[in-house]
């Protein structure tokens, strides 16, 4: 990026400050900052989780992008799509709502700390609406940044369901490890479920068993490259992108250090 301008989306399942900071939160806020800064042309896109309140943080619809519906189970499910802007900068966010899946006052687990039994749907909604999402910007990224494990479907959707759509057919895509903690096996359903009637369970690999290191190792897996963040990664995950373009995230200017990262990897060939 310090030869041209590139348009970098970020995918992210969690961000400050309209979520509680946390260091996917808060990277998730301040690395689509820095590179915008620089001049490189930037996208956004997160859930609207309920605990998000709307009118604090001046959300509102786009009714040009609103109106996709995502089959999930032969359900279809209306997209909509809201946006606000980071205060003191000029960076806008998509938030991707449907009134099912992300009404209610919580992220992951309900009050008594239970895990929703519709994560698994959630986050499939939340996958493919991105992707739906961008098709229909008609916006081309060259790079797809995914951080969360509710993100952890696109670089399989990417490299499959729609490696021929001509918005993402030269996008290289990043998938960022976290230790993350608030998740539990999105059950037995997920991979038919996923799948979207258009792959097979072979396909799904990992992902038929969807515990979190399974979510990681699908994701690394169809990712053509990796960031780790923290020391406490699951070790397991290491033979899956040994041989795969990999930096480990440092605080101290990660600006640079990611600018340098994405300029090697777009200059690989395709």
């Amino acid at each position: 990026m310090v030869n041209a301008k590139k348009r970098v989306l970020f995918v992210s399942s969690e961000m400050s400050p309209f979520l509680d900071e946390s260091p996917l939160a808060n990277l998730a806020r301040m690395l689509p900052q820095a590179l915008q800064e620089r001049d490189n042309e930037i996208r956004v896109l997160v859930p609207r989780f309920g605990v998000i309140n709307e009118r604090r943080n001046r959300l509102h619809e786009v009714v040009r992008l609103s109106g996709i519906n995502i089959s999930i189970d032969d359900n279809d499910n209306p997209l909509i799509i809201k946006v606000a802007s980071i205060p003191k900068t000029k960076m806008q966010v998509y938030f991707l709502d449907n009134e099912d899946y992300f009404h209610r006052k919580a992220v992951y687990s309900d009050d008594d700390g239970k895990f929703f039994a519709d994560n698994d749907e959630r986050t499939i909604f939340f996958c493919k609406g991105v992707m739906e999402t961008v098709k229909k910007l008609g916006w081309a990224p060259d790079i797809i940044h995914c951080q969360g494990w509710m993100t952890s479907l696109i670089p399989l959707y990417l490299k499959t369901i729609y490696k021929n759509e001509p918005v993402f057919r030269n996008a290289k895509v990043v998938y960022s490890l976290y230790n993350e903690t608030a998740m539990e096996n999105l059950g037995k359903d997920f991979a038919r479920k996923a799948g979207l009637n258009s792959l097979e369970e072979a396909q799904m690999g990992s992902f038929n068993n969807p515990d979190l290191t399974n979510l990681h190792i699908g994701a690394v897996t169809h990712a053509d490259a990796i960031v780790t963040n923290g020391d406490s990664i699951d070790k397991e995950l290491l033979g899956h992108y040994a041989e795969k373009p990999t930096m480990r995230h440092t605080d101290e200017g990660f600006e640079e250090q990611y600018v340098t990262f994405y300029e090697q990897l777009m200059s690989q060939v395709n």
